[in-house]
């Protein structure tokens, strides 16, 4: 009986990801976020991730060649959710308690083995007596992780204010 040479055979396809899927991902994750389960959030941040948001009047800009509202990868990503759940960020003590809606979910492309969405949303923020409401869309690069789930390789709010004002920052996470 012959052997068979196992490097011969090629490994099974991943399944393809469904808008389903990335609809209970966001979904799920929009939970974590308003829960403040940050630790928890940053599992779904792939090693290689990143966290954009651009600037209001260059929502389409490339963070490696433009100032961009938040630009952080992976490392500075860790750096922030720390920040956020000590008592050290100072727009963010007390915390915001936040609302979130997410929307109109899309897979716009299939790229080897990632997958690009796209989604609206909406976070409402309560801080000290007032509301804040920032409205946009996700931009996000998906890619399964080694369990089978999905990562955030790029995640992308894009808000579509005009100015930040009333809000004049954005101290949590999109």
């Amino acid at each position: 009986m012959a052997t068979q040479d196992l490097r011969a055979v090629p490994a099974p396809a991943a399944d393809p990801v469904t808008r389903a899927e990335v609809e209970d991902f966001l979904i799920n994750e929009a939970a974590l976020l308003d829960e403040w389960k940050l630790e928890e959030w940053l599992t779904l941040v792939a090693d290689d991730g990143r966290y954009l948001v651009p600037s209001l009047d260059s929502p389409d800009s490339d963070h490696r060649t433009a100032l961009f509202l938040i630009s952080d990868d992976r490392r500075n990503l860790g750096s922030r959710v720390k920040q956020l759940l000590s008592r050290t960020t100072w727009a963010e003590f007390p915390r915001s308690r936040t609302r979130r809606l997410v929307s109109n979910v899309r897979i716009l492309e299939r790229t080897g083995d990632q997958v690009k969405v796209t989604a609206n949303f909406a976070v409402w923020r309560f801080q000290h007596d007032a509301t804040d409401c920032y409205v946009g869309r996700y931009v996000h690069l998906l890619v399964r992780s080694p369990d089978g789930g999905l990562l955030f390789r790029e995640r992308r709010a894009i808000l579509d204010l005009e100015s930040l004002r009333p809000h004049g920052k954005v101290s949590f996470i999109l």
